[in-house]
């Protein structure tokens, strides 16, 4: 076979594979072009370290719920109750720790405990009750905004103490104490950026060794260097922006702890290829043995967790409980998830993509917030950024 034919084959095999994967690579693509946009149009200040920590910190509770949202979409249901349900775990955070003076650590055993039970019990009456998920946590909504008010007795509650401030206000110390250019620089912070992009590429070419080994290598070289080194990149450029700042946030250690342990649940346990079968096909993974009640139910109790740990990290954020906490937090976690990929009709999404949706609606909601765009035409804006990525969604999926 000639160079040419060769290089012929190769950019066939390379458009195939991106046309196969388009949603992806357009998501990611999406992201860096509405960061770029931004970048341009507030004048510098969306790259701006202390502004990027800003958006990192704002964000960190949707993204902790897009990860339990969207086991619940790709297992076929939905949840419109995790704002509320955030609201009323910090209201007890509240309560418990300001009121009663309970010790922090006990306290937030306690509220991630009654947020599991409170996912739990909706899980419970959608997979053994057949009632519609849709129903049962629009009444978790109702109920639960209810129970905050209750609970605050209409008013606000704090401030928490000190050492609760540091789950969303505190960052990693750093112990070397460096400068660069004379101003503090947070090496321990650049260290460990350093450090886990190495070992993400390195688990990459790992797993791409694996698929080789067994014919399953699809993605192209060419591909699979340029994904890595992009990730490379951004993942060492963030380091170093909140190096220059006042390092890595606590709440980002606990994010990307987060990130990592529901990346491995869905793609290398048993768990997670249950939940993309269930919501696949219910009826055909019940026939294979599934137990489908079950799996509902506990992937529920996940995002009851999830939502109590957003809670607590937003009442961290505000220091202080409000009857208020966590309206509308559904809308964004439900369209982070949609954005980054997820399929209305279930058995589709991506961790990673659920995340990149979130920061796409975050970088969003900061970069029209700096340029000055009111909040209506904001609402407007994601609204269509929304029905947008559905469309896609849709498009590709009938074109396939």
């Amino acid at each position: 076979m000639t160079d040419t034919a060769i290089q012929s084959q190769t950019r066939t095999e390379i458009l195939r594979f991106v046309k196969r994967n388009i949603r992806d690579y357009a998501l990611l693509l999406s992201l860096l072009v509405i960061m770029v946009y931004f970048q341009f149009s507030t004048g510098g200040t969306l790259f701006m370290p202390v502004n990027m920590t800003n958006i990192l910190l704002q964000n960190s509770y949707i993204v902790v719920m897009a990860l339990g949202m969207l086991l619940i979409i790709v297992a076929g249901h939905i949840d419109l109750s995790v704002g509320s349900v955030a609201g009323f775990i910090g209201a007890v955070a509240g309560v418990l720790m300001v009121t009663y003076k309970l010790d922090v650590t006990i306290s937030v055993i306690i509220c991630l405990v009654l947020g599991g039970l409170i996912g739990g019990a909706q899980g419970y009456f959608t997979a053994y009750y057949r009632i519609p998920a849709f129903i049962v946590t629009l009444a978790g909504m109702l109920v639960f905004k209810g129970l905050a008010l209750t609970v605050l007795g209409g008013a606000s509650v704090g401030p928490f103490p000190k050492v609760f401030q540091l789950l969303s206000s505190g960052y990693v110390p750093d112990i070397f104490g460096g400068t660069l250019f004379d101003t503090p620089f947070n090496v321990l912070a650049m260290a460990i950026g350093i450090i886990t992009t190495a070992l993400i590429i390195y688990f990459n070419f790992v797993e791409r060794r694996d698929q080789q080994a067994h014919g399953l290598a699809e993605e192209p070289d060419i591909i699979f260097m340029g994904r890595n080194l992009l990730v490379a990149a951004a993942f060492l450029g963030f380091t170093f922006l909140m190096a220059r700042y006042k390092g890595l946030p606590n709440v980002l250690v606990v994010m990307f702890a987060l990130i990592a342990l529901f990346v491995f649940v869905t793609t290398r346990t048993t768990f997670g290829r249950r939940i993309y079968a269930m919501g696949g096909n219910e009826k055909a993974a019940k026939l294979s043995g599934i137990n489908t009640e079950r799996l509902t139910f506990l992937t529920f109790a996940i995002m009851g967790v999830l939502a109590a740990l957003a809670g607590l990290i937003f009442a961290a954020r505000l220091n202080v409980a409000t009857p208020k906490a966590g309206a509308g937090f559904e809308l964004d976690v439900i369209a982070a998830c949609f954005i980054g990929g997820a399929a209305t009709t279930g058995g589709v999404g991506k961790i990673i993509g659920a995340v990149i949706g979130a920061f796409i609606m975050g970088v969003m909601n900061n970069g029209m917030s700096i340029m000055g765009i009111g909040i209506d035409l904001q609402q407007v804006i994601k609204g269509v950024v929304l029905l947008l990525a559905v469309f896609l969604d849709v498009y590709y999926k009938n074109k396939a």
